[in-house]
């Protein structure tokens, strides 16, 4: 059976809400104080960079997350 969800330590975020009439992306940045441990589906994972973790987000919008882990462990738990 392979795994369903991934936790991570997830701070500030970039939420990208849609575009407007020009095709740039109408963003919201959060910032946060530290990394919080979260549980994430790995279906909602569209990809991962050395600094940020793209994921799907409620209304069709995207997020990238900040993550505290490196990139190496990451990938491993994915490919699990």
């Amino acid at each position: 059976m392979s795994k369903k969800f991934i936790e991570i330590h997830l701070g500030g975020h970039v939420i990208i809400h849609g575009f407007d009439a020009h095709n740039k992306e109408i963003t919201e940045r959060v910032e946060a104080e530290d990394f919080t441990k979260k549980i994430i589906a790995i279906s909602r994972i569209k990809s991962v960079s050395e600094n940020f973790i793209l994921t799907d987000y409620t209304d069709g919008r995207l997020v990238y997350w900040e993550y505290k882990e490196d990139y190496e462990t990451i990938k491993k738990a994915l490919t699990k």
